[in-house]
């Protein structure tokens, strides 16, 4: 007579059971749904990744970086008494819906807070009257430009200016310098010279920050034609280095490696 199963004496299981190997399969799928749900969570409340497609912010960030933005900064607890919104700080590099566009992504540099009086003169920024110090900012040799060096300025437009915000920055300016309102942020490229920011569109409203960008997570290298330019963060040019040959070279100049895991400021 055989004895049934107990803690002390567990039924064998043949290798070959069919419902051995159906509980196997059942439990690899609850644990795939749980990393799914998991990572979703993570997606949608905590980190969101992004990729950068122009240089508007060199040298902080290159064409083909990958960014893990954090979302938590935009993510209103059930009280601001108890789990209070974090405040944007100055100097802050966010991640935004274009207020032109809500459902493009850009990536800017927060310069000016609500209430301050700014201004730009020869291309440097004035908060308040005093000269904010700058050493992300890169400017590249280009052709004068009133509008974006000397801003505001309200004696011509630039074509590239958003014509509502053109209208509306007319009752913001008092003598000389733009006024922030309140739930409003103003954004410039770190590249100071080619880039489309606050200046041609307008203020960010707070609302559209999606997050701040955290660390690069990869890197992908540019390949214009048959050689290798790459930005030189020392200097104000491109560097270019000859094309080379070979499986490890190929490997080599397909990411920027050190870049990878770098922490954004």
């Amino acid at each position: 007579m055989t004895q049934p199963a107990s803690d002390s004496n567990p039924r064998r299981v043949s290798p070959h059971d069919p419902h051995h190997g159906k509980e196997g399969f059942l439990s690899s799928i609850q644990s795939l749904l749980g990393i799914i749900v998991v990572a979703i969570f993570i997606i949608t409340f905590s980190i969101q990744p992004f990729r950068i497609p122009s240089g508007s912010m060199e040298p902080t960030l290159l064409i083909g970086d990958f960014l893990l933005v954090d979302k938590q900064i935009t993510t209103p607890g059930a009280s601001d008494l108890i789990f209070p919104t974090p405040r944007i700080h100055r100097g802050e590099v966010v991640v935004f819906h274009y207020p032109v566009n809500p459902t493009m992504h850009l990536v800017k540099r927060v310069i000016g807070l609500p209430g301050d009086h700014l201004k730009l003169r020869d291309g440097r920024v004035y908060i308040n009257g005093q000269a904010l110090p700058e050493p992300y900012a890169m400017y590249r040799p280009s052709a004068p430009d009133n509008y974006r060096d000397n801003f505001p300025r309200l004696q011509n437009a630039d074509p590239a200016v958003d014509s509502r915000w053109w209208i509306r920055m007319h009752s913001l300016i008092d003598d000389g310098e733009l006024i922030i309102p309140s739930g409003e942020y103003f954004v410039l490229g770190d590249n100071r010279n080619d880039s489309e920011d606050s200046r041609y569109w307008g203020f960010v409203p707070r609302a559209a920050i999606v997050g701040e960008p955290l660390l690069i997570y990869f890197s992908l290298e540019q390949h214009p034609g048959n050689d290798q330019i790459a930005f030189a963060p020392s200097s104000n040019a491109a560097v270019l280095h000859p094309h080379r040959s070979g499986a490890v070279d190929a490997l080599a100049d397909f990411a920027r490696w050190d870049r990878t895991l770098q922490i954004v400021k």
